[in-house]
């Protein structure tokens, strides 16, 4: 059994990161978490997320785009109602994510093949599956709303911890893969 310098055992994360930081390097290896099942992975970095969320983004941000240019073309040819215009125009901000996730089930849309990372469920790794739609309504549409909200209540409180809990996290698949080939579970 590992001790810590005050005489206290280590945790079970502390000694799989303590054991990983030669596989892994110290910066991954402080990036171990747990599943829900109790399964080791390591989390995506903080860059990794941001930029693969940027990806995403602009993705959905070119498929709105293009979405309205096709209705411009169409309203050229068959002049539809403004009416109609204006709704299928904001229906694309729903439609766009909806159909961009469902390339998306088993976490690996652009952004995430680009920066090596991976969306899965929190409570045990797996694909996130069909719900991988809803992810990328929230990631692209929603996302920017939550992070406005968080940065105004981090600074109202003082606290940047969110409330609530994860379905799903982002993981760095390459690195979760050394850490299981190692034997660290």
């Amino acid at each position: 059994m590992t001790v810590r310098a005050t005489g206290h055992p280590l945790t079970r994360l502390e000694a799989a990161q303590a054991q990983a930081e030669h596989v892994l390097g110290p910066r991954k290896a402080k990036r171990i978490a747990t599943f829900g099942n109790g399964g080791l992975y390591v989390r995506a970095g903080t860059g990794a997320q941001i930029m693969a969320w940027l990806v995403d983004f602009t993705v959905f941000l070119f498929g709105v785009g293009a979405g309205v240019v096709a209705l411009a073309l169409v309203d050229r040819a068959v002049t539809l109602s403004d009416n109609f215009a204006a709704g299928a125009s904001l229906s694309l901000l729903v439609v766009v994510p909806l159909l961009y996730g469902l390339c998306y089930g088993n976490g690996r849309a652009l952004g995430a093949l680009l920066t090596g990372t991976q969306l899965v469920r929190a409570k045990d790794g797996g694909r996130i599956g069909l719900k991988a739609c809803w992810a990328m309504l929230v990631r692209t549409l929603l996302m920017p709303v939550l992070v406005v909200v968080l940065v105004v209540t981090a600074f109202s409180t003082g606290s940047s911890d969110a409330p609530g809990s994860l379905v799903r996290t982002t993981i760095d698949p390459g690195a979760t893969r050394r850490l299981h080939d190692a034997g660290i579970r």
